[in-house]
């Protein structure tokens, strides 16, 4: 569904939210854990990794950290959790070796061919806090096709920082309107509607796994609003 005042023609670029949006984090999460720790409850693991996210940026946005890599950040929560789930004898190999599993996550099975199909019509970037060494790697190992990668990295300041959602369009040389955001995370779409930006919400039920399913239902503002990325094409004309 989209809002009747929109003309998709009016977007040049489409910048992606990656994690929960383009790739599946907690399923990837839960798969490795089953195949290199069984005996841990991978659900609860990859929830509780996720959860330690937002409070560790947060150290860095409040200037307790100064600017911190998110593989950095992750492996920062990845020693505190280790304790609680029995792995405190894991050594530094397979620490590194784990933290590198955002850099593995798989897509969703819809995002490459709707990726695809969009970026005939479109410029397509990520715009993700994810490091640019992470990004590439995952979009390599995922086929993602990106036009260009671009992360919090490039800006020094992590979403929802204006300097995000207005450096995209000033990397292309654009009006804040003629970038759209996609996101399944209706706080980074407000952020970047709050910047001008067009934003396209998409659903993403399972994204913390069947047991918890999250509530989807539209939400106003939003220019356009869609199951996944090949429905997202369909309603962009590609």
């Amino acid at each position: 569904m989209h809002t009747p005042h929109f003309a998709p023609d009016s977007v040049q670029v489409l910048a992606f939210d990656i994690f929960g949006t383009v790739v599946d984090w907690h399923g990837s999460i839960v798969r490795e854990m089953q195949a290199l720790q069984p005996q841990v409850d991978g659900d609860a693991f990859a929830l509780a990794w996720r959860a330690g996210y937002k409070p560790a940026m947060q150290r860095v946005m409040s200037g307790e950290l100064g600017w911190t890599l998110i593989d950095d950040l992750n492996r920062m929560i990845l020693d505190s959790l280790l304790p609680e789930f029995g792995l405190s004898h894991l050594d530094e190999a397979e620490r590194q070796h784990l933290n590198r599993v955002w850099h593995r996550l798989h897509a969703w099975p819809d995002s490459v061919a709707g990726l695809t199909r969009l970026k005939r019509q479109f410029t397509i970037t990520s715009l993700s806090n994810g490091n640019l060494g992470l990004l590439t790697n995952m979009a390599k190992r995922a086929g993602l096709p990106w036009d260009c990668v671009l992360s919090a990295e490039v800006f020094r300041a992590y979403k929802p920082d204006p300097a995000t959602y207005l450096g995209v369009a000033k990397v292309f040389d654009l009006a804040p309107e003629q970038v759209m955001l996609v996101a399944a995370h209706h706080d980074d779409l407000a952020s970047a509607r709050a910047c001008g930006l067009r934003t396209g919400y998409i659903e993403r039920a399972l994204e913390f796994g069947a047991g918890h399913p999250k509530d989807v239902s539209p939400k106003a503002g939003n220019d356009l609003h869609a199951l996944d990325l090949n429905a997202l094409a369909d309603q962009l004309g590609c």
